[in-house]
């Protein structure tokens, strides 16, 4: 009692810091592009430029394009600095300026003390404006991105994530890698990841995230003069998908591993939808469940996983490294039936409730962890606000909203395995009890 008492009170006082700043953020509009900004009470600042889109912006047969082109922005250079008097600019203030992507956005960041603000801000628009793409810089970080392909596929946990991916959404958006393979990566030439980068910059596409105690009028002139060179660009809409598996079924890849690598995909609630909070306590929930009985009661696992993943296509994940693959299935079979038939108990979704909030509000007490909490919010959910409303959000969940949730999403699933074929019977993955669900997912 006194654990939970002393949860209660960190999840408090933390709600408490955030209605301070919930009353203060704002959004507004600069030629176009939304900009949201968030006091943060502190003199650091965080700018997040946002691209939407991630895979739906390039062809299968270009993936990893848009992650080269993340890199390049500080990697090869801008027009008025090379690549190393770039960084000694940045170094001097202790600054930090770069380029990342995912599945659903790519992000340009830069974070400085608020003091130091106007000397990287040009640096910062230099790069998402000017870069160089310099071909003998180009060359080296398209090595390291290929070397880093080469690095995941050899570690099992990652290269079982993206079989998995590969398999469910084939035919679709999400089954594109971000990274790429190595070989699309070889192909690409710096004038046209260049061109790929310019065609995909535009104000159309954008979102800028500003955590920081700066005045407003400063923010939109800065920003305005950001944008005075990116083009409008054709009306752009993130597109959503919802994945269903008409049946449970299996793909298995003959890998030579000291253990077997089992990853299974369900369907998920889409970002924005009533279903996705309850979902997502669910799953937190369904995880300790999870852990429980493959690794504590059954030993069968070091390191049992399950969770949520959203984004443009949201599915739930279940993943094992085992010996044993067939007397998983019937473990994870068993423990799904029960919980479709008794539900959770009340008990622990309470205790989730208040673990997942206060685990949310420590992850997000850096001006970088805010400012990408409300970028992904404002991407998927259409809602950065939801960032800041969450525990009201969460609150409101009752048992039953989180037992339904479970209930209807998690029936067929595709499940991926690599290892030794021998030691699975694929018959067991598909005629599991999941198979005889009476809960259709409903779209």
């Amino acid at each position: 009692m006194m654990k939970k008492y002393i949860i209660a009170l960190l999840v408090a006082a933390a709600i408490g810091n955030t209605a301070k700043a919930q009353k203060q953020a704002y959004e507004t509009t600069v030629d176009g592009v939304k900009v949201i900004v968030q006091p943060s009470g502190n003199d650091i600042v965080e700018v997040q430029t946002i691209i939407k889109g991630g895979v739906q912006n390039y062809p299968a047969t270009k993936a990893g394009i848009e992650s080269l082109a993340m890199s390049a922005l500080t990697e090869c250079g801008t027009l008025k600095h090379d690549k190393n008097s770039f960084k000694d600019e940045l170094d001097k203030v202790s600054a930090t300026v770069y380029g990342s992507s995912n599945k659903n956005y790519s992000v340009v960041r830069m974070n400085c003390i608020k003091g130091d603000f106007d000397v990287v801000w040009p640096l910062y628009v230099e790069a998402i404006t000017q870069p160089k793409f310099d071909e003998k810089e180009f060359a080296r970080i398209k090595q390291d991105a290929i070397n880093n392909i080469k690095q995941e596929d050899s570690q099992p946990d990652n290269a079982i994530d993206k079989y998995a991916d590969k398999v469910a959404f084939a035919g679709t958006n999400y089954a594109k890698d971000p990274s790429g393979t190595v070989a699309i990566v070889t192909a690409l030439t710096p004038a046209e990841t260049k061109a790929y980068y310019q065609s995909i910059l535009t104000k159309s596409r954008m979102v800028i995230v500003v955590v920081a105690d700066l005045d407003q009028a400063a923010i939109e002139a800065k920003v305005k003069g950001m944008l005075s060179g990116i083009k409008q660009g054709p009306a752009f809409a993130f597109k959503k998908s919802t994945f269903r598996a008409d049946k449970n079924s299996i793909n298995v890849e003959k890998r030579d591993l000291a253990t077997n690598y089992v990853e299974g995909i369900a369907s998920g609630p889409a970002a924005g939808t009533p279903d996705f909070n309850a979902f997502n306590v669910a799953m937190r929930i369904f995880s300790n469940m999870h852990f429980l009985e493959v690794r504590t009661n059954n030993g069968l696992s070091y390191a049992p996983q399950a969770w949520f993943s959203a984004g443009q296509t949201s599915t739930a994940k279940f993943s094992v490294s085992t010996t044993e693959p067939d007397k998983y299935i019937a473990v994870f079979d068993k423990l799904v039936d029960k919980i479709k038939r008794e539900g959770f108990k009340p008990e622990d979704v309470a205790d989730m409730k208040v673990t997942y909030l206060t685990g949310f509000y420590y992850k997000n007490e850096t001006n970088s962890a805010q400012a990408s909490s409300i970028a992904a919010n404002e991407v998927l959910h259409d809602n950065w606000k939801r960032s800041l409303t969450l525990v009201d959000d969460v609150k409101k969940l009752t048992p039953d909203d989180v037992s339904n949730a479970f209930r209807k999403y998690i029936n067929n699933i595709v499940w991926v395995y690599q290892g030794d074929p021998k030691k699975v019977n694929q018959l067991l993955y598909i005629n599991g009890t999941l198979h005889k669900g009476d809960n259709p997912v409903m779209h």
